[in-house]
């Protein structure tokens, strides 16, 4: 990881005053510690992120949980459990077939604010649809097989409505057409099973979902009267599976990604047992036929990938880019973890249950909530009860546990005051009669005790 001679250095701001809510417009409701951080180590951010900071462009914020009118809570997806439910499915269905087919389903996504990124896979010829290139700085490399498109599957084809009964030939009595009633077998195919309605085709199917659980050998033979379908299949594929189906040789369109170094506060670091790309933040970029559409920041840190921001051009919000980007950014932490098996977590950036819009993140599941007393992960779904009673709540289901990295000697923080680097106890006696005392408590407090004795605090 960074050498020795490698440090934080921050400016603390304090969190007194109020400012405008961004989600409940609330004016002077929102309240927040913040710092400057004019270089920061990858490791230092990840513990701090880690105690409910997070980075925009080089001001760290860290919400007062208690004070603060819509409180955000630090939320993580375990990447390799990952699972994408039936909207992410939807989602990537939708945009394997506009890719492939120029086909738009009519189904609306609703408004996303997610703040992630695509993920980043190697080169492949325009012809064969969704391709991924890889792009940094100072060369252009592939890293990852190519990504192939989608097929549409069976279980997007709505069902046929049955054909009328042909008649039979009637026989004429008194001027009138007599119908007889169809003879066994003649009309539709014999062989060709009744047309049912989807509904009961989904309730049959989850009734042999519930049956494999409970048996555990497979489906009975009571229930293989109906003829098979694709979406059994579909429902054990993974996310990888969703991302690398094949398409035809010639796709409507050509969605393509590139990822690039960008400036940040985080210091590009590289380590033996970690990514080949190294530790630090990446831009990333999505090409539609050419056309730039949206672009993303990450960080990529010891032990996990973290959204930063996505955005994206108001004309293609029809894509679901938000929510894309995610499933591509967690199959992106899936492939790193390979290589670099700490590497195994997904940041969102902070979870709002005050805010509807904001919910969506806990959709990605399994993910956990990051207790704002104690500092522990707990699962989303022992969070949410304690979420409905009251906006603020701390989750750790012991009274008795506090902080176990809290700072308890705060003349151990260390302070870069005149170009010099020296623990807060000895620069207290140099400055004596010095008022910052009370700010250089509560960050050391803030950050624990971890950050304190390597960030190094600027004092003028």
């Amino acid at each position: 990881m960074a050498g020795n001679n490698c440090y934080t250095i921050v400016e603390y701001f304090g969190g007194d005053d109020g400012y405008r809510c961004g989600y409940c417009k609330n004016e002077k409701g929102n309240f927040s510690h913040g710092m400057w951080s004019h270089t920061m180590t990858v490791q230092d951010y990840q513990d701090l992120i880690d105690r409910g900071w997070r980075r925009s462009g080089k001001y760290v914020y860290k919400p007062i949980m208690n004070k603060t009118c819509c409180p955000q809570y630090t939320i993580r997806c375990h990447a390799a459990k990952f699972q994408p439910t039936k909207s992410h499915k939807k989602i990537l269905k939708k945009i394997n077939k506009y890719i492939c087919k120029g086909i738009l389903t009519k189904e609306s996504e609703p408004g996303e604010l997610m703040d992630s990124v695509c993920e980043v896979e190697g080169p492949q010829e325009p012809s064969k649809g969704i391709e991924c290139a890889i792009t940094d700085i100072q060369k252009e490399v592939a890293e990852f097989p190519a990504v192939t498109n989608v097929k549409l599957n069976e279980a997007d084809v709505t069902p046929t409505v049955s054909e009328p009964p042909r008649k039979e030939p009637g026989s004429v009595l008194d001027g009138r057409t007599t119908v007889t009633a169809p003879k066994p077998g003649i009309g539709l195919d014999p062989n060709r099973p009744p047309c049912r309605k989807a509904k009961d085709l989904r309730k049959e199917r989850r009734h042999q979902k519930e049956q494999l659980k409970n048996s555990g050998v497979g489906v009975s033979s009571t229930l293989t009267t109906s003829p098979p379908t694709a979406t059994p299949t579909n429902q054990t594929k993974t996310l990888e599976d969703f991302l690398t189906e094949t398409c035809p040789d010639s796709p409507s369109h050509c969605l393509e990604f590139r990822r690039f170094l960008c400036d940040s506060p985080l210091e590009a670091e590289y380590s033996v047992d970690g990514p080949e790309m190294g530790y630090g933040s990446f831009h990333q970029q999505y090409w539609l036929d050419g056309q730039i559409v949206a672009v993303g920041v990450i960080d990529i840190l010891p032990t996990c990938v973290s959204s930063v921001y996505l955005y994206y051009h108001p004309d293609f919000a029809f894509l679901s880019l938000g929510s894309y980007s995610a499933l591509r950014e967690i199959a992106f932490t899936r492939q790193l973890q390979k290589s670099s098996p700490k590497l195994s977590h997904y940041y969102m950036g902070f979870y709002i249950h005050s805010c509807p819009k904001m919910r969506y993140k806990g959709q990605y599941r399994p993910s956990e909530l990051l207790c704002p007393e104690t500092y522990v992960w707990v699962t989303i779904e022992q969070c949410l009860p304690h979420l409905e009673n009251s906006r603020y709540a701390r989750f750790n289901p012991n009274p008795d546990e506090g902080d176990a990295r809290v700072l308890k000697d705060v003349g151990r923080a260390l302070v870069l005051h005149r170009r010099t680097v020296m623990p807060y106890a000895v620069y207290s006696r140099k400055q004596k009669g010095s008022r910052d005392e009370t700010d250089v408590i509560e960050f050391a407090s803030l950050v624990g005790q971890n950050c304190a004795e390597r960030i190094l605090l600027y004092r003028a």
